[in-house]
């Protein structure tokens, strides 16, 4: 008999989905294909319009530019790794096997996505600061030479830290069950397959998540304080309404998103194992919620709550159709 501390190299695994839930798959398949084409859309179109439309050749919609991109990104990577696409295989396929090394690859998209995100929308409250409460500085202070570095740097850290998490994650040894009780290859999912002291990892990941998650949503909040501070200030009713309107599609993503991640990571664990069987469900949803209805929402919320995007959409559709 094999002794149950040896392991062997694992050669991939095995993604559950909702493979328990047959019914759940075929409805969830059509919701999630459609918000797919819709997240490709409205993202697409933001990224258009911010780059045809000169109105939008600002940092508050560069850095918008580049959410959008993060969310296509974020499920359409490639079609053999990306989120959504294995997603919507998962439902068509009972039992979707993936490789060691594309669950790896997927880790570090997953997790680098999500990082750079946290650390963009930090960086577009401080755009919101400064146009709202120093205003004159504006310019200055948000010129190209400093926002282009800024969103470069958000790239750059959420890859980093997302190399470093994966690197940990996947120098484990696997023994035992292959199966993951996911619908891609989550990290915290995966950990559970570990048969070696995964405390290193646990420790890492806390102090990501307060430098990624933890400090961005503290800035968010304390750039939100001096902004509603001097919005009040504003004498005139109709005055606070329209400066408070360029920052509240800003302000509705950011509570979106990481109430969802905080929602997702931070609620107690469930001892029961009819209850944790209904948490793993849950969880799953959850993730679901986090992976595309956020990216969908983004384009959506910003369409419907900025007037100069939508007139750039207006303006962009008109002459697609009526050419001069």
């Amino acid at each position: 008999m094999v002794s149950s501390n040896q392991t062997s190299p694992v050669m991939g695994f095995i993604l559950l989905g909702l493979s328990a839930h047959p019914k759940l798959e075929r409805t969830f398949f059509v919701l999630i294909l459609l918000m797919y084409l819709v997240i490709l859309l409205g993202n697409g179109v933001l990224i258009l319009v911010t780059i045809l439309d000169s109105c939008l050749h600002t940092p508050m919609y560069f850095f918008l530019g580049n959410l959008s991109f993060l969310d296509i990104c974020y499920t359409t990577t490639c079609p053999a790794l990306s989120s959504v696409p294995l997603i919507l295989d998962s439902f068509l396929t009972p039992r979707k096997t993936i490789s060691f090394s594309a669950c790896t690859v997927q880790m570090f998209l997953s997790f680098a996505m999500g990082a750079t995100e946290c650390v963009l929308l930090s960086m577009m409250a401080f755009d919101r600061y400064v146009a709202i409460c120093n205003p004159l500085r504006y310019p200055k202070v948000m010129s190209t030479a400093t926002s282009v570095p800024m969103a470069a740097s958000s790239w750059v850290a959420g890859s980093l830290t997302a190399m470093v998490q994966t690197s940990l994650a996947m120098r484990l040894p696997f023994c035992g069950d292959d199966i993951i009780n996911h619908f891609t290859c989550e990290i915290l999912a995966v950990l559970k397959l570990a048969c070696a002291d995964i405390s290193v990892n646990v420790i890492s990941m806390g102090v990501t998540n307060v430098i990624f998650l933890g400090v961005p949503v503290l800035f968010i909040s304390f750039s939100y304080v001096f902004i509603l501070a001097t919005i009040l200030r504003i004498p005139s009713a109709e005055g606070r309404r329209k400066v408070f309107s360029t920052c509240s599609a800003h302000l509705t993503v950011v509570v979106i998103f990481c109430g969802t991640i905080l929602f997702m990571y931070g609620k107690p664990k469930s001892k029961d194992p009819l209850g944790a069987d209904k948490q793993d469900l849950a969880d799953k949803l959850i993730s679901l919620f986090y992976g595309v209805v956020t990216p969908m929402l983004n384009p959506i919320i910003y369409s419907l709550r900025n007037k100069d995007v939508k007139a750039a959409v207006r303006n962009l559709v008109f002459q697609k159709r009526f050419p001069q």
